[in-house]
């Protein structure tokens, strides 16, 4: 997900109340209306970030590029382990000093106030690759990545909306808290606190700590972001099931903190790990989650068991689902008998 500033929070809230009794109303039909501010908005935006691609190779401090790093990590867990993972689905509990951590990660990332940008996510998932979805895969990549942003929602989109229960977001103090002070909250984290930083603490010039620390990153973790929604939902695996787009790529969950497993989320998106890998490489969302358990800030922790994801692979993946190592129930006695054992240590 990403800013959508075609819209005003008021226009887009949802009522308290359940929603699914109320019938859906018909659409008009759809009829593609450019925004045209997105659109240059967005193009001085990415303008601005190949310059601070320019600045940060040759002339940036060496103190600024660390800094640009640590916001990216810290903008792309605001998302990842927190509008998405706790507050989308919640797939785990989250103590409130770690709820209050996401929401100011989230807040810097500018993607939307977390009610927003979980609200569009649940439709999302809900109505995945319909005129609902909010990033509709089968409109192309450029839409799914970043056109969605550059014109009006499908009326789909906001008449499905309504169904969705947002009830938990609503009685959510940190989440609301957010939204009622967004404008206020957002320049001052996204973009005056990133330039600001560099400039007062090692003299970094205003050119390098605004188009290196602000402009390259925030554009950096936006597209991060997109791929979830473009590449991710057109090239890769299937192997827990082949009938939907969504798909296993690994260059986007290195990219995304951990969210390019997407078919597997597709398939089981209450899991907190988004994926069914057993270690951190790929998913740097997941060690950050596990971390914040082990210190009792995150609790409740869901995930899926392995027969359960054994028995979805057989019935509706496409074969492709790799080997976790020696002792796999689906190594071949061929590769078993092919294997070269060595000790170094074995004495005869």
């Amino acid at each position: 997900m990403a800013p959508n500033i075609t819209t005003s929070p008021a226009a887009n809230d949802c009522p308290a109340k359940n929603p699914e009794e109320e019938p859906i109303q018909k659409v008009q039909e759809y009829k593609l209306q450019i925004v045209w501010r997105n659109v240059l908005l967005f193009a001085y935006l990415h303008l601005a970030a190949v310059y601070g691609a320019y600045l940060m190779i040759f002339e940036a401090k060496w103190f600024t590029v660390a800094w640009t790093i640590l916001l990216y990590y810290t903008s792309a867990l605001g998302i990842t382990a927190g509008a998405h993972r706790l507050w989308s689905h919640r797939a785990y509990k989250a103590r409130l000093p770690l709820k209050i951590l996401l929401a100011f990660c989230n807040t810097i990332s500018f993607q939307n106030h977390i009610f927003e940008w979980a609200r569009d996510h649940r439709v999302h998932h809900k109505f995945s690759e319909t005129d609902a979805d909010p990033h509709d895969a089968r409109r192309g990549f450029f839409f799914s990545h970043v056109g969605w942003l550059l014109c009006r929602k499908h009326p789909n989109v906001k008449e499905k909306g309504k169904v969705i229960d947002l009830s938990d977001l609503y009685a959510d103090s940190v989440v609301m808290f957010q939204k009622r002070h967004y404008l206020i909250l957002m320049p001052l984290a996204c973009f005056i606190m990133p330039t600001m930083v560099p400039m007062y603490f090692w003299n970094e010039t205003f050119l390098c700590s605004w188009f290196v620390a602000t402009m390259f990153r925030y554009a950096f973790v936006l597209n991060m972001t997109w791929l979830v929604n473009s590449a991710a939902h057109m090239w890769g695996n299937k192997p827990y099931d082949m009938t939907i787009n969504p798909s296993e790529n690994l260059g986007v969950a290195l990219g995304a903190a951990g969210e390019g497993w997407h078919n597997y989320h597709h398939v089981f998106p209450w899991d907190y790990k988004a994926a069914e890998l057993g270690n951190y490489r790929a998913n740097f969302t997941t060690g950050f989650i596990d971390f914040m358990s082990r210190i009792g800030m995150a609790y409740d922790l869901k995930t899926v068991p392995k027969e359960v994801i054994d028995k979805r692979c057989a019935r509706t993946g496409d074969g492709t689902r790799q080997l976790w190592g020696w002792g796999d129930k689906d190594l071949t006695k061929e590769e078993i008998n092919d294997a070269v054992i060595v000790d170094h240590f074995k004495t005869n």
